[in-house]
């Protein structure tokens, strides 16, 4: 198993506690809630290694985009970069 952190000071924070998707094949669950601190902290747990710079880039992207003070993890099972932005993207939805 991988770990990758990514972490990003700011943001607003979400105001509830969201749970979507599975841990199965090709797919990941994210599991979000409010941050203890003005933060964003996005933890990974992946099965599939060598794929960290692929991680960061679209965990980055997301955080472009959706500037959100959060602790998330994710814990995945070979899923695709669009399947984790659909599933980050679902969990947002439900946390605000």
């Amino acid at each position: 198993m991988q770990r990758i952190v990514v972490e990003r000071s700011g943001g607003v924070p979400v105001t509830k506690r969201a749970h979507v998707g599975a841990v199965a094949s090709g797919n990941l669950e994210v599991l979000c809630e409010p941050p203890a601190e003005a933060r964003a902290t996005i933890v990974v747990s992946t099965s599939v290694d060598g794929f960290e710079p692929v991680w960061r880039a679209t965990l980055e992207r997301f955080l472009e985009r959706y500037p959100i003070a959060a602790a998330i993890e994710i814990n995945d099972f070979g899923a695709t970069p669009a399947m984790v932005s659909l599933r980050l993207e679902q969990a947002l939805e439900l946390a605000r």
